[in-house]
C-alpha cells in the first residue's frame, strides 16, 4: 500500500511547491522501506502521519510601526522513541509540507545514529534578511509563545536550522524560561555557551559530513576534489574540515555566485571575503560560474549543502561527481537518484551524512539535564564513535542486501521506529 498525506496544496496552483515535493519524497522512501520490512498498512499510515501539526499566525510589530502576519509551525512526527527533536527554519518558502518532511527525515535520522529522540521540524514563513535584529528578536518570541504548550525539555526540543543560530535559541530558551520561572537551558539546543550550550555543537553537522566523506571515499583524501553547494553554515565549515583532511575544495557556491578555482580555494580567506562581502560572489582569487555548473563540475566529491531539491531528474545525467555526500536535508530527488545510481555514482544520504547536528545536539541535552559539561576532545570522540558506527552499519546492510546507502539507512531508520511501535503497543 503507498501511504499518502493529503496535500494543502490549492488545487488551482499551477506547480507544486518545493516542500510538497519534499513530502513526496519522503513518503515514498517511507513507503520503499516499509516494503523491504514487510510492514502492515496499519504501521505504515501511523509512520506517515504526524503525531502532532501546528500552524499558527506570528504578528510582528516592524520598525516604522506596521504589523504583519507572518506564519509559523511546528510538526512533531514522532515521538515513540523519545522527545521530539528538530530544528527551527526562517525561510520565505517555508510551509507545513516542508516541515512535515523535515520532521520525518528527522525520526529515521535519530533512529538510525541510535539516540533516543523523535522528529520535529518547526519554521517560519519569513525572510530574516528582511528584518532587523530588533524585528527578528520579536518574530522569535512570539513564534514561541505561540507554540509554547507543545515544547520543553522532556517534550520537544528545537534547534537551529537555515535562518536560525545561536541568537535565536537564546531568545527561544528565555522566553521559555521566563514563562516557566526559572531557567530551562536543555528547553533548546545549539544555544551558546554561556547559556549552557555545547563545545562543538556548531560546527558538528559539518564535521559529521567531513567524517561521512572520509569513511565514503576508497583510499587516501589527500588531493581529492570537492565542490560545495551552499556555502554558509554547514557547507562552509564543512569545506574547512575537508581541506583540512587533505582534499582540495575546488568550487563554492551561495545565493549571490558560485566560484571556481581549479588549483583549490583559499578556504579561510573566501570566508573571510564572505564575511566582508556578504556572499562569494566578485571573490578575487577564483572564477565565476553558474549555479548549475557549480553542481556539474568534474570533482571526486559533491557536497549539496543548501535546501532540497537541488539535484533533480533533470541535471542529475550531468552530474561528474563520483561521490556525493548530502549535507543538506533532502538535495537529492527520488529521481535523480534512481539516474546517479545507474550512472555508479555513490550517495552518502542526508540522514547519515549530517546527523553530526542532532547528535551533539543530543550531547548538549544530556550536559544540561545533568548540570554538566564536557570538553571540546570529548564531544567530538563522541561524534565520531556514533558516526562510523552508524556509517558501519548502513554500509553492511547495503553490502548485505543489494541496496543504496539511502536505502539501507532508511531500512535501518524506518525498522528501528517501526520495532519502537510493536514494542510499546497501542494504548487503546
Amino acid at each position: 500500500m503507498t501511504v499518502m498525506v493529503p496535500s494543502m496544496t490549492p488545487a488551482a496552483a499551477p506547480l507544486v511547491s518545493p516542500g510538497r515535493q519534499a513530502l513526496d519524497s519522503a513518503l515514498l522512501q517511507l513507503d520503499q522501506a516499509a516494503d523491504r520490512l514487510h510492514l502492515d498498512d496499519g504501521l505504515r499510515t501511523m509512520l506517515a502521519t504526524p503525531r502532532r501539526s501546528l500552524t499558527v499566525s506570528v504578528p510582528v510589530r516592524r520598525e516604522d510601526g506596521r504589523m504583519d502576519v507572518v506564519q509559523g509551525f511546528r510538526v512533531q512526527h514522532n515521538t515513540t522513541r523519545g522527545p521530539a527533536k528538530g530544528g527551527i527554519r526562517f525561510h520565505p518558502s517555508t510551509d507545513i509540507h516542508e516541515v512535515t518532511a523535515l520532521a520525518m527525515w528527522m525520526t529515521w535520522k535519530c533512529a538510525l545514529v541510535g539516540i533516543p529522540y523523535g522528529g520535529a521540524k518547526g519554521g517560519v514563513s519569513v525572510d530574516p534578511a528582511s528584518l532587523t535584529t530588533r524585528e527578528l528578536e520579536r518574530v522569535t518570541r512570539r513564534y514561541v509563545n505561540e507554540i509554547l504548550p507543545i515544547i520543553g525539555p522532556d517534550k520537544d526540543i528545537p534547534a537551529p536550522d537555515v535562518g536560525t543560530d545561536e541568537q535565536t535559541m537564546a531568545w527561544i530558551m528565555d522566553t521559555y524560561s521566563v514563562n516557566a520561572g526559572y531557567p530551562v537551558p536543555g528547553v533548546v539546543t545549539g544555544k551558546p555557551t554561556t547559556l549552557g550550550g555545547s563545545l562543538g555543537r556548531a560546527g558538528a553537522t559539518s564535521r559529521g559530513v567531513q567524517i561521512a566523506t572520509l569513511k565514503a571515499m576508497p583510499g587516501s583524501p589527500e588531493g581529492r576534489t570537492v565542490a560545495v553547494q551552499g556555502f554558509g553554515k554547514v557547507g562552509a565549515p564543512a569545506a574547512r574540515h575537508l581541506a583540512d583532511a587533505g582534499c582540495r575544495v575546488v568550487g563554492v557556491s551561495d545565493v549571490t555566485g558560485a566560484v571556481v578555482n581549479h588549483s583549490g580555494l583559499d578556504v579561510d580567506d573566501l570566508r573571510a571575503w564572505v564575511a566582508e562581502t556578504g556572499g562569494v560572489y566578485g571573490y578575487r582569487h577564483a572564477d565565476a560560474l553558474s549555479h548549475e555548473d557549480l553542481l556539474e563540475l568534474d570533482v571526486d566529491v559533491l557536497v549539496p549543502a543548501a535546501l532540497e531539491g537541488a539535484i533533480t531528474g533533470e541535471n542529475a545525467s550531468r552530474i561528474r561527481a563520483r561521490l556525493i555526500v548530502e549535507g543538506a536535508n533532502g538535495p537529492t530527488t527520488p529521481e535523480a537518484d534512481r539516474i546517479l545510481a545507474d550512472a555508479g555514482i555513490t550517495v552518502v544520504p542526508d540522514i547519515l551524512a549530517n546527523a553530526g547536528g542532532v547528535i551533539v545536539s543530543y550531547l548538549e541535552w544530556v550536559q544540561n539535564l545533568q548540570a554538566c559539561s564536557w570538553s571540546a576532545n570529548e564531544v567530538d570522540t563522541r561524534l565520531r564513535g556514533l558516526m562510523e558506527e552508524s556509517f558501519d552499519a548502513v554500509a553492511a546492510m547495503s553490502a548485505e542486501r543489494g541496496l543504496s546507502l539511502r536505502q539501507a539507512a532508511h531500512v535501518i531508520g524506518v525498522g528501528r521506529v517501526a520495532e519502537a511501535h510493536r514494542m510499546r503497543g497501542l494504548y487503546p
